[in-house]
């Protein structure tokens, strides 16, 4: 067995192409890329076209059945929570469920964005008054803070109100 060397590793930073468009020509790994970067179900549909026409060929058949178990395992579960991909077995049928469903996920994914943006704020915002009011907060606190619910985070902006310590903050009344 013949010994590789010199042998070079690239890194590559594929958030750089987000934004560019897929190329004319069978790229892979410019479809990969795609919908990983992908920001609306909209967009993972156009590339998944792509691909479907891409992998046409009868000798693509094992490469068509591994972009679906990764569709199916990695990118649409951490994309699309509390669906379920099992009987999905071809391209096809991803392509076809993403059309049924892109009005759905687009205002789940576009709630979603807005749930968290109010999250953060309600953090931001109890985090700037609990500082200006008791100080510097320790590694603990921050802590705390940043992985409590929202009903949290608003019970205790109305509790600095009237605590006179920042322990007093978190005790529930």
């Amino acid at each position: 067995m013949p010994i590789a060397r010199n042998c070079a590793i690239y890194m590559v930073d594929e958030s750089r192409y987000a934004d560019d468009p897929l190329p004319g020509t069978r790229n892979l790994v410019a479809a990969l890329f795609g919908l990983e970067n992908s920001r609306s179900p909209a967009d993972m549909r156009r590339v998944l076209v792509r691909l479907i026409d891409w992998l046409g060929e009868p000798r693509q058949t094992a490469l068509r059945r591994h972009f679906v178990v990764w569709l199916k395992r990695v990118l649409l579960p951490s994309r699309m929570d509390g669906l379920h991909f099992s009987q999905v077995n071809d391209l096809q049928e991803i392509d076809s469920m993403l059309a049924e469903r892109v009005k759905d996920w687009t205002k789940d994914w576009v709630e979603r964005g807005i749930e968290q943006g109010r999250v953060a704020g309600e953090l931001a915002v109890l985090t700037r008054q609990l500082t200006r009011r008791f100080g510097p907060l320790d590694e603990a606190t921050m802590q705390r803070l940043q992985q409590a619910s929202s009903a949290n985070l608003e019970c205790w902006a109305d509790s600095i109100l009237d605590a006179r310590t920042l322990e007093e903050v978190f005790i529930r009344r």
